[in-house]
């Protein structure tokens, strides 16, 4: 039962690699901006104050981002200076990094796993009431039942669309349909609810030269 004055705690938990794809295909395909953390978990914060009742505020209060990273030898002198900013762009949005070497394959290899360990130990901890799943992986859904059980909601936060590259972007169904909400965020424009909230989700390139200061970067890749 809620106490009164409580805190819808939120914890989230990015598929580095997924969400990273989502930030370059609006910055270079949609030019609507660069997708920002901060503002990020502020939609966030809003969107499950309109879908869990009886709590006094909403705060996301753990989060992280779960990738691959290539060794020195096997990553260009672009690449790493992308890492650094992005690495940068993580703390300073409190947003814990949580990387694991790429296999001799050079894939990703374990991060899934990983990122379901953290959120279930998070969980078990109950150190959040809802958790965000950042994620379109289907293998997931174990996951999101185990939360479940232990009393904690998933929301589904997804990205669909398919790049100039052919490239798709897309949330599994299995997983969609077990989690107890779910926005995709790449379809928030065309909502009359959440239209204004779509944009403030980016930087342009003058809004990160003007946020130096906060800790902000500029895409990496420009």
């Amino acid at each position: 039962m809620k106490s009164p004055g409580s805190i819808c705690r939120i914890g989230v938990f990015y598929d580095g690699s997924f969400f990273s794809h989502a930030q370059r295909y609006f910055y270079h395909e949609r030019k609507v901006g660069w997708l920002s953390f901060h503002p990020f978990h502020a939609f966030l914060e809003h969107f499950i104050s309109t879908k869990e009742q009886g709590f006094a505020s909403y705060k996301v209060v753990y989060a992280a981002w779960h990738q691959g990273l290539f060794s020195t030898r096997d990553t260009t002198e672009e690449q790493l200076r992308s890492e650094r900013r992005l690495y940068h762009d993580l703390l300073h949005a409190g947003v814990e990094p949580k990387y694991l070497p790429m296999s001799q394959s050079k894939e990703e290899k374990g991060t899934d796993v990983a990122l379901a360990v953290d959120a279930l130990q998070t969980g078990l901890d109950e150190k959040i009431d809802v958790a965000v799943l950042v994620s379109g992986d289907g293998d997931f859904v174990p996951l999101v039942r185990t939360l479940n059980k232990q009393g904690i909601r998933v929301l589904a936060v997804y990205f669909d669309f398919t790049d100039k590259s052919g490239r798709k972007c897309f949330i599994n169904e299995r997983l969609l349909n077990c989690c107890n909400y779910s926005v995709d965020i790449s379809a928030l424009d065309k909502d009359r609810e959440f239209r204004s909230a779509f944009k403030s989700l980016f930087r342009s390139p003058s809004e990160w030269k003007n946020k130096k200061e906060d800790g902000l970067r500029m895409d990496p890749a420009t």
